[in-house]
């Protein structure tokens, strides 16, 4: 079948839509009106004699005047019914498009807010990686610092190294280890009437930064914000003079084998892990008043030249300043030496306390031993 050129292509639908327009039903109401008057005129003209017949032939007309109303009325329900529907449907339609559009603009919503979560990611990304490399450059430049033989650098490479710790948590062990390190190198005390102490400043620098941030405060509840947390030492074998650690908090220490020349102090500090000292020498006084020992606390082999103060120290771990090492399966008797006297007045343990082997230089030099450990011989 042919299309017109005025044709519309559509739906049946939406072509009656197009033609039960206002216009076309007023039209159409007036046809019907205009045909009711005309009929009603003829009827009157030609029947309107008032004869049985004439009487006859009106009901006749009457009858079909009420049929073609009641079809017209059925025409006109049909009508309305339809046009109800058309506008169901365009209702339905339109809902269809608003939900299109609100679906379609969610999408780009989410597009977008994906996209920015992808460029705050790459950004974050980014900035992170800028943070690291500029840590690495100066850690790494810190680092060369303590290697230069100017003392002046030296100095400059350990207070770098300390800001850094300080301003990133993250790298503070790792910064610590370093100064643990270089105070692991190998160092011979200064002598003579006019010795070189520049080496020694810096050591002692060093020992002073990580005392520092050691120390959590005074103030019960509320710690310093310059300390380090958690932070574990290694400096076997260092060479420390005058180390001063006094209400230091420090987690797992290793000073075997160490050398502390001058006085040493570490009342008040809180050991919260293991704390071995076998096998270290105290050149003079050895201060442990009030320190407190959560772990294994082991002084096998230490010798303290000079006083060993342990007064109100609290040990919660194994207290061993003698015994017998294993060495192969062979027991090796290795008990700590005392030179000078020995204080453990009112220091508790709450496990063993071990002297065995441990000696003294002179059993009348007035000994505080504690009660659960054997005292020693001379």
């Amino acid at each position: 079948m042919s299309r017109t050129p005025g044709d519309t292509p559509g739906r049946p639908d939406e072509r009656l839509g197009k033609v039960l327009t206002t216009r076309a039903i007023v039209l159409a109401g007036l046809v019907v009106v205009v045909v009711a008057l005309g009929t009603l005129w003829l009827l009157l003209a030609l029947f309107g004699a008032g004869t049985p017949a004439d009487q006859a032939q009106l009901d006749v007309f009457r009858a079909t005047g009420n049929v073609v109303l009641g079809a017209g009325g059925a025409v006109a329900l049909v009508l309305a019914a339809r046009r109800q529907r058309l506008g169901e449907l365009e209702l339905r339609r339109k809902e269809q498009e608003l939900a299109q559009r609100d679906h379609a603009q969610k999408h780009v919503e989410q597009v977008a807010a994906d996209n920015a979560a992808h460029q705050q990611r790459l950004a974050e990304d980014a900035r992170i990686d800028a943070a690291e490399r500029r840590i690495t450059e100066l850690y790494t430049k810190a680092a060369d610092q303590l290697g230069s033989e100017k003392t002046p650098i030296r100095l400059a490479g350990l207070y770098a190294l300390e800001r850094l710790a300080q301003s990133t948590p993250g790298q503070r062990q790792t910064i610590v280890n370093l100064l643990c390190a270089y105070l692991r190198l190998p160092y011979t005390l200064p002598s003579g009437p006019q010795p070189d102490n520049e080496e020694l400043e810096v050591r002692e620098t060093a020992q002073r930064i990580l005392a520092d941030h050691l120390y959590p405060g005074d103030v019960p509840g509320e710690t310093r914000p310059e300390f380090w947390p958690g932070i574990t030492l290694n400096l076997t074998g260092a060479v420390l003079c005058h180390f001063d650690f006094r209400g230091c908090r420090v987690g797992n220490v290793r000073f075997g084998g160490a050398r502390f020349a001058g006085w040493t102090r570490f009342e008040d500090v809180e050991f919260t892990g293991y704390a071995i000292f076998g096998g270290s020498t105290f050149d003079r006084s050895a201060n442990f008043v009030r320190a407190r020992f959560h772990g294994r606390a082991v002084f096998r082999g230490t010798t303290f030249r000079s006083h060993a103060m342990f007064d109100e120290a609290a040990f919660s771990g194994e207290a061993l300043f003698g015994g017998a090492r294993m060495v192969d399966g062979v027991p090796h008797p290795d008990g700590a030496v005392f030179g000078g006297t020995v204080s453990f007045a009112a220091a508790t343990f709450e496990r063993d306390v071990v002297l065995e082997h441990a000696r003294v230089a002179d059993e009348t030099a007035g000994h505080v031993w504690p009660s659960r450990g054997e005292c020693p011989a001379g």
